[in-house]
């Protein structure tokens, strides 16, 4: 029952989401914004923990709005795997699927007889895709796969703030978020080489892989530079490992971000002293100073003056939006991004994938779906 059009991209595959939260759950979104059908399955009653994970008081249909923003467009089975006649009628199902995803605790999935090895032994075609914490064995593997954790874990703490703030967390679950991108990557390559060899396999991640790879240019540095630690900015620290003037910084209305601009193609623009010293051309050694001085200066005019100077010289700046001046910005509306999906009584607002194919964008009106809502229809149509 599937809402994709026959032209898209992954049309025809059908994907088991045997995920919770947020990893698992959003990599078979962007299978089904794709155009695969993906079931859910849920344990009867409560479903995926994810619907009461609130983000603030928000609920649509008794769901938090997290769960229909990573939900949408599937459908839902409600099982009960410590059911011996519900765990068989998902083994049945997974015979007639494409891809599997899980993201069990570490042991789980073997002792259901649903583990990536015993199902691609009984499916020989069939691929799963996994997600963990932090990988299925070593010191860390019992210890809960959750995204502020693995954020602290994986150093990348240390490279937002400033220089005196200690340890800041990056204000989304990034390690969720990536791990399901990640997972996808794998899955539609192992998907190309089925295709030619008609071989399945395992295909696996993790939290903190996901969020080590995303720190791959700053941590190849850190690697080759003697061990150094990364050192933020005293103020308006943007990224440990650039100089001046890349940062955030308040003009007499608002706030400017000034990404990689030369130095002396700067100063000129601004009336400012910030040339070459000895030794320090790039200005790493007097990064502190420099964006002091320019942060005084940007102060003194509006973001609106500053935009129209230094775009005028093709200097790289953009004004620091809010979210309802982005959404009411005609740039970001020209990429429709957004769509109205079915939910409660009135529908939910929410994105749309962040791809488009041949110009066209995926969409589907079709929302996050109420716990076991596709069960019968899904039994009779597989004989479970």
């Amino acid at each position: 029952m599937t809402t994709a059009t026959p032209d898209a991209p992954l049309a025809g595959l059908l994907v088991i989401d045997m995920a919770q939260f947020l990893s698992g759950p959003s990599a078979a979104l962007r299978l089904a914004d794709m155009g695969a059908r993906v079931i859910k399955v849920e344990r009867p009653g409560s479903g995926d923990i994810c619907r009461s994970l609130y983000l603030s008081d928000t609920e649509i249909a008794g769901d938090s709005t997290l769960f229909h923003a990573i939900n949408r467009n599937k459908e839902s089975l409600a099982a009960d795997l410590k059911d011996p006649q519900d765990l068989a009628r998902v083994k049945r199902l997974i015979g007639h699927a494409d891809i599997v995803i899980q993201n069990f605790r570490p042991g789980v999935a073997p002792r259901l007889g649903l583990g990536p090895q015993a199902l691609c032994d009984l499916y020989p075609e069939l691929i799963v895709g996994t997600i963990s914490g932090y990988g299925e064995d070593g010191p860390w593997a019992d210890l809960p796969g959750q995204d502020l954790l693995a954020q602290a874990l994986s150093g990348v703490m240390w490279l937002n703030g400033d220089a005196a703030d200690g340890p800041v967390p990056v204000g989304l679950s990034i390690a969720d978020m990536l791990a399901g991108h990640i997972l996808v990557e794998g899955l539609l390559a192992a998907l190309v080489r089925r295709g030619r060899t008609a071989r399945g396999g395992h295909v696996e991640t993790s939290l903190l892989e996901a969020i080590t790879d995303f720190q791959f240019e700053v941590l190849t540095t850190h690697l080759n530079d003697g061990g150094r630690p990364p050192q933020r900015a005293a103020k308006r620290n943007a990224h440990a490992y650039l100089s001046a003037p890349y940062g955030v910084y308040r003009t007499a209305n608002g706030w400017l971000a000034l990404a990689m601009t030369p130095l002396p193609r700067l100063g000129p623009l601004l009336d400012l002293p910030l040339a070459d010293e000895a030794g320090d051309s790039h200005g790493f050694r007097r990064r502190d100073r420099l964006k002091r001085m320019i942060g005084d200066r940007l102060a003194e005019e509006t973001t609106e003056h500053w935009l129209e100077q230094l775009r005028a010289e093709d200097v790289w700046c953009a004004p620091v939006l809010d979210w309802p001046a982005l959404l009411q910005n005609e740039a970001f509306r020209r990429l429709a991004m957004l769509q109205r999906v079915e939910g409660g009584a009135e529908g939910l607002t929410t994105t749309r994938a962040p791809w488009r194919l041949d110009g066209e964008r995926a969409a589907s009106s079709r929302g996050a779906p109420q716990i076991g809502e596709h069960t019968d229809i899904i039994r009779a149509e597989f004989s479970l």
